[in-house]
């Protein structure tokens, strides 16, 4: 099932980019495919990373609604993943974040996902991964 799809990916993403602004923080890049965005955003010391998908969730999900019938049903799953990194790594986080359609092609995002959590060694139980 398709929810982000190219007639309003590029306007989310900005619009996103307006909420972390709003709560102090600034979008270093945004994109994702049609079922998952990702964010790389220099969180601000007044909001905590919880309050802020929080934020971002609640005004995104009323903002895509409102485009129009289509994307009435639309929903952000329960949870979220958030990963730190290194200033040295930012280059590479953010080309990974722009060619994120063009890297879906050849992974799955659930198998990537699971992969980075034992390359670092993230404790996680998969029947709470998804919903």
């Amino acid at each position: 099932m398709i929810f982000i799809d190219d007639t309003i990916e590029n306007e989310l993403f900005a619009y996103i980019g307006s909420v972390c602004k709003q709560f102090e923080s600034t979008a270093v890049q945004i994109g994702g495919t049609d079922n998952h965005i990702h964010i790389l955003c220099l969180l601000s010391r007044k909001i905590a990373l919880m309050k802020l998908v929080q934020e971002i969730k609640a005004h995104s999900s009323k903002w895509i609604k409102a485009k129009g019938k289509k994307y009435e049903s639309f929903f952000w799953q329960d949870g979220y993943g958030a990963f730190s990194v290194s200033p040295n790594n930012i280059f590479a986080v953010k080309n990974y974040i722009k060619n994120q359609w063009e890297h879906h092609k050849n992974y799955d995002f659930k198998k990537e996902l699971v992969s980075y959590y034992k390359k670092y060694r993230i404790e996680y139980d998969e029947k709470y991964l998804w919903d």
